[in-house]
């Protein structure tokens, strides 16, 4: 057992601390799926700590993200958003199968650090989205998820905020939450600490306590780096502004983003969470990446495949095939996901266990030398054991009048703000 934990302490774990909907589908499991409160909690108890969120586009990502968490003995978050695994999922893994897969995984590998199952990048574009979220969601939750994250941030902050109001009862009290004010969209329509209090403020009146909240803080999503990159000082602003309302922070788009510059937002900021995804594909398939997390170049502008690593030369002859039929550009790759997981499932045991490995590799160094979360398992085991429960209750308490949040004052005050949205476009993933 990692640290000093017994044997029973992490029965005792496993008895009180999966959520109900975790122990109804996996009653004989000795995977530790926890909310994803549990995960916040552990990383601010460490301080200047954050844990990764691995986004699950493959297999090999899951399994080599856990087996790096059990390295580090840190809890860590499994997501998938909802443009690669919601009902038009372009991957494999999704909303509905990723907590299967994770504790599977979780009971094959005896891995006994915490982890959370998050819905990333919920996306709220229009009201009618809303409705078919109240159906949507809880089929989620049916299906494992523990924490999720509403991003109606397309839309202007009045509807933001009401999107988030009207969904509330339709997301488990004990389940981590995440809010978010601004696309990712690099340094085009930058949030403001004027937005985020605004939303927080909102979402406290209707006793709604967010876990995280998401910004665009100068990040982009993609394959390259941007020469903005993470904006340290405007994301310790905005976090000292919602201070009072004991909000994390939740940072998209690392990739692009140099090992320096991450080890500042979890030393500077209160960001606990940490969102990868593209570099974590990359590395999987055996393609060269640099620091940044972005899939290296060659002189003809082609990815680098490293030989002897990830996929077997042949299967990434095939990828690259199929892409160019298709007309894919390098941002377009992440599609091949869904059509490519089962041929690459059914390579040799060796190559398949070199895919994982190199995950392995790669997040190990990120929670212990980047994001500081190594040996914190221990204050995500002892945040339930206070709690005696798989509910750890909300950071904050009510402060804000619902008399002065009304759908009319919202809208009211919402007009008062002046944010820049940046360009319109697709910035889900």
């Amino acid at each position: 057992m990692p640290g000093t934990l017994s044997q029973k302490d992490f029965e005792r774990l496993i008895e009180i601390g999966r959520p109900p909907n975790i122990k109804r589908l996996f009653p004989n499991s000795k995977a530790l799926l926890v909310s994803g409160k549990v995960i916040d909690r552990a990383m601010s108890a460490k301080g200047k700590a954050m844990t990764i969120a691995g986004n699950a586009r493959n297999s090999f990502v899951i399994r080599g993200a856990l087996q790096a968490a059990q390295r580090a003995n840190a809890p860590i978050i499994i997501e998938i958003a909802k443009s690669e695994g919601g009902r038009e999922a372009y991957c494999a893994i999704n909303y509905w199968n990723m907590a299967k897969y994770v504790d599977q995984l979780c009971n094959e590998l005896a891995i006994t650090v915490p982890v959370a199952i998050h819905a990333d990048h919920y996306g709220i574009k229009k009201q009618a989205d809303v409705e078919i979220a109240k159906t949507e969601i809880p089929s989620m939750f049916d299906a494992g998820i523990t924490s999720i994250a509403i991003d109606a941030s397309h839309m202007p902050d009045d509807e933001n905020l009401l999107a988030n109001i009207a969904l509330k009862d339709y997301i488990p009290s004990w389940a981590g939450l995440e809010t978010e004010i601004g696309e990712i969209k690099g340094k085009e329509g930058l949030s403001t600490p004027e937005e985020a209090l605004f939303l927080i403020q909102g979402l406290n009146a209707h006793g709604i306590f967010p876990d995280w909240i998401a910004l665009n803080n100068g990040t982009t999503h993609g394959l390259e780096a941007s020469s903005q990159g993470i904006q340290v000082e405007l994301t310790q602003r905005i976090h000292e502004a919602i201070a009072p309302y004991k909000v994390s922070g939740a940072q998209h788009g690392t990739s692009g983003n140099s090992s320096d510059r991450l080890r500042e937002i979890a030393s500077r900021t209160r960001t606990t969470k940490a969102n990868v995804a593209t570099a974590l594909q990359m590395i999987s398939w055996g393609l060269e990446v640099n620091d940044y997390g972005n899939a290296a170049l060659d002189a003809n502008g082609e990815f680098i495949k490293v030989a002897g690593e990830g996929m077997d030369e042949g299967m990434w002859a095939e990828m690259k095939a199929y892409a160019q039929a298709k007309g894919y550009k390098k941002g377009d790759y992440k599609k091949l996901n869904l059509p490519f997981e089962n041929k690459l499932l059914a390579q040799p045991k060796e190559i398949r266990e070199r895919m994982a490995k190199r995950v392995e590799d790669f997040v190990y160094r990120l929670l212990t030398e980047v994001f500081n979360a190594q040996d914190s398992a221990g204050f995500a085991y002892e945040a339930i054991f206070k709690a005696g429960s798989f509910d750890l209750g909300p950071k904050s308490q009510q402060m804000e009048s619902p008399a002065d949040w009304t759908e009319d004052k919202i809208r009211a005050k919402a007009k008062t703000l002046q944010p820049d949205k940046g360009p319109s476009g697709n910035f889900d993933d």
